[in-house]
């Protein structure tokens, strides 16, 4: 009797321990995105699940404006993909997801929030912006207890090295927001700020390993949007570089993928052709498209297969995160040409319908202006498929106003390559949206390129600065720096005066020598005085044929006028104004934009070998 008792007894405790299991809710190993936000246009949200054996569970959420539309389990039975109906009058909240899977279950407390206050967020940049890109690394160190971080893949720095880490930060960026907006900035750029767990060359930013995580060694996510905050209070705005093309081989999502076709796969190692020609050659191979769109961009750097709805929702969603949880103004996207194209267009329409004010801007380094407007929105032989790409980052007007600073004068040299490169803008919607821009991180210093010759300097400043589109600058270019892309590293060299240690500082006037000063003067001028000039700025551009090296432009409005003339010859020479007098009729003086200097536009002016004059007309 007393051992059937204890039989029974013994059979409850079990059928209650079961039953506790069975209460038990587990957590999952990872949710991507880990939050989102209500009253977005898209009600739709894609979680990606990864969490051992978590493939095939049910899942089901008691949430008002929540609903379950499917569950979908990739090849990986370790990952499990979510779709979420969120209805118009969702409310923020913590939404409860309890997924089920044979005898367990898993609960996810899911927090919806409210999105952004209009206002200062997803502005985008135009052209009254100024835009100063930094590769955070090698810009300014303001925190030296995340220079080494054990737990990563490259847990060391060398400055002497340009292939390592050197320590530049976020807070670095920070300390010197003085600096850049009395230069007269008004837009950052950085280069890839997520996480780069990468073994070797994590530097750069452009293989990442996590997308919703800023990389340890310049910070974390509360410091990266500590910085737009920072921005936002003094009128200025955030730019993220995003890249859609491929990641880092670390990425969590590469080391176990949820499918073989999370990636674009091939049986040897198939890189890029970097022919984007191909897209729109009418006598293409199939063959050399498939490589230039499927070819990886590196050994360590997969090529994403973007006609992946899930690689496509998980990217898109990544980006959307960011400009509501940090208050990003606008994307940068890198190799813009590489994914599939058919992607990128969906993903500036999703982008604009939630961002109605943003400024995507595009990576096209190709050759010609034909191959480079072919990405950008209103193109006419793709008006079955509109990028949705505001604009792009001018490379042909680089390339002119370079030539126009280093060969001699002929029929479509030198400067006449200015005039040439401009006056295909017909192929463009707006090309007042393009980025121009005289180097960046992987080009050879602008100083260089014109022989370290301060009056060249200033030429290309004064064009960048009085130019159509939307203007940007690479770090360091205001103080003369200089090195040639062979191999790129050594155009990313150290801002001098960003690391305790320096020597000289940079920043400072009194760490710069007399001609450095002299540029970050020149630079500075005009960048300030554009923000006053809507003629600068926003006004229409008129042209006029070059002649004897002498390019002269106009930027004006109804009230206002300015007046650029470029000598690029080796002699001084004297300019008669009556060819410009339908610009300059009415106007008998001119106010040079750096010196002060009145000048008279009733006669003949001077110009200087190698000169540029910037004439506010009077």
């Amino acid at each position: 009797m007393i051992k059937k008792v204890l039989t029974l007894l013994f059979s409850a405790l079990f059928i209650l321990a079961g039953n506790n299991v069975l209460a038990k809710k587990h957590p999952v190993n990872r949710v991507d995105p880990a939050n989102w936000f209500v009253e977005l246009p898209n009600p739709n949200l894609e979680l990606i699940i990864s969490q051992e054996g978590i493939g095939n569970s049910t899942a089901t959420v008691n949430y008002t404006g929540v609903s379950v539309v499917k569950t979908e389990t990739p090849t990986n039975p370790n990952y499990l993909y979510l779709t979420l109906h969120i209805s118009k009058d969702c409310k923020p909240g913590i939404v409860p997801i309890i997924l089920k899977k044979d005898k367990k279950e898993y609960l996810i407390n899911y927090e919806l929030k409210s999105r952004r206050a209009k206002g200062k967020y997803a502005q985008g940049v135009k052209p009254e912006d100024l835009i100063y890109l930094i590769m955070p690394d090698r810009f300014a160190n303001g925190d030296y207890s995340n220079d080494i971080i054990r737990n990563t893949n490259e847990p060391s720095i060398n400055r002497d090295s340009m292939y390592w880490r050197h320590g530049g930060d976020i807070k670095g960026i920070i300390n010197h927001l003085d600096y850049l907006q009395n230069l007269g900035i008004t837009s950052l750029w950085l280069n890839p700020v997520q996480e780069n767990n990468q073994p070797k060359t994590s530097y750069h930013g452009y293989a990442i390993t996590d997308h919703y995580t800023i990389d340890s060694r310049l910070g974390s996510n509360k410091d990266y949007i500590a910085l737009v905050d920072s921005l936002h209070a003094r009128d200025m705005k955030m730019v993220m570089d995003i890249v859609p093309n491929h990641i880092g081989n670390e990425h969590y999502l590469f080391k176990e993928l949820p499918s073989a076709d999370w990636v674009n796969q091939w049986d040897k190692f198939t890189r890029t052709t970097y022919r984007a020609p191909t897209l729109l050659d009418p006598y293409v191979s199939a063959k050399d498209l498939k490589t230039f769109n499927d070819g990886w961009f590196d050994y360590h750097m997969p090529d994403l297969n973007q006609k992946n709805p899930h690689v496509a929702n998980y990217l898109t969603q990544s980006y959307i995160w960011w400009v509501e949880t940090a208050g990003v103004d606008d994307f940068r996207i890198d190799t813009y040409a590489y994914p599939d194209q058919e992607y990128m267009s969906k993903l500036g329409k999703e982008l604009k319908e939630a961002f109605p004010e943003m400024n995507m801007f595009g990576e096209i380094w190709e050759h010609g202006v034909t191959v480079q407007s072919f990405f950008a929105d209103g193109f006419s032989s793709r008006n079955d498929m509109n990028s949705n790409l505001p604009g792009v980052i001018d490379f042909q007007v680089y390339n002119a106003i370079n030539d126009a600073l280093t060969k001699p004068f002929g029929w479509t040299d030198g400067v006449a390559r200015i005039y040439y490169t401009l006056a295909k803008d017909i192929l463009y919607k707006d090309a007042m949206r393009n980025v121009t821009f005289l180097d960046n991180h992987d080009l050879s210093r602008f100083y260089s390129v014109v022989g370290e010759d301060i009056r060249k300097f200033k030429m290309g400043v004064a064009f960048l600065l009085t130019m159509r589109g939307i203007p940007s600058v690479y770090y360091g270019t205001e103080i003369l720096m200089t090195g040639f892309s062979n191999p790129d590293g050594l155009v990313r060299s150290d801002f001098s005066g960003g690391w305790k240690e320096d020597k000289q500082d940079k920043f400072q006037a009194s760490g710069r020598t007399e001609l450095e000063n002299e540029a970050v003067n020149y630079f500075s001028s005009i960048a300030n005085w554009r923000k006053s000039s809507e003629a600068a700025t926003n006004g229409k551009l008129m042209q006029f044929v070059p002649e004897k090296s002498i390019y002269v432009y106009f930027r004006y409005t109804d009230s206002e006028k300015v007046m650029v003339v470029m000598n690029a010859a080796n002699d001084a020479q004297t300019l008669d104004l009556k060819r410009f007098d339908e610009m300059t009729q009415g106007k008998t003086s001119g106010k040079e934009i750096s010196s002060g200097k009145v000048i008279d536009l009733t006669k003949s002016i001077n110009l200087e070998p190698w000169s540029v004059q910037v004439l506010e007309l009077k």
